[in-house]
């Protein structure tokens, strides 16, 4: 089945923001967290230094609707590079309350843009950027 997954890149708390996200979306990692080390080297290539062997490379989360949000560490010293973040995720929970519950979990330890509020196009609405510098939009109609 095609789907569309959101895939971010961390400076090497990969784990752990995926640890969090388990906890705010209360669901379970899509398969074992894969890591640089369980790569095989190939030939004439050198093996992957002890530092970077338990590092992410790739690891999935389901989140809200079948949307399914994956991500990796990025080492520079393997060529990769974070480039920012210019993706906001909207998140459109069925109730209030769940808008409110995953509000609040998102914001601990991150910046609250715009608390949740009734919106004049009849929506309720807010902004958070979690404290790995994500961006997370909610919504939901008025209930």
């Amino acid at each position: 089945m095609a789907r569309v997954s959101t895939y971010f890149h961390f400076a090497g708390n990969a784990e752990e923001a995926f640890n969090f996200y388990k906890s705010v979306f209360q669901t379970e990692f899509l398969g074992p967290i894969k890591r640089f080390g369980d790569l095989p080297c190939q030939p004439g290539q050198p093996p992957c230094p002890p530092e970077q062997t338990q590092m992410v490379m790739n690891i999935s989360l389901p989140i809200l609707g079948g949307h399914v949000i994956m991500g990796n560490d990025a080492p520079a010293s393997m060529g990769e590079r974070i480039q920012g973040n210019n993706v906001t995720l909207l998140l459109e929970p069925d109730s209030r309350a769940e808008l409110d519950r995953l509000f609040a979990a998102l914001k601990e330890g991150g910046i609250v843009e715009y608390a949740p509020t009734e919106m004049p196009w009849g929506g309720y609405w807010g902004s958070v950027i979690d404290r790995y510098g994500n961006e997370w939009m909610l919504s939901c109609a008025t209930m």
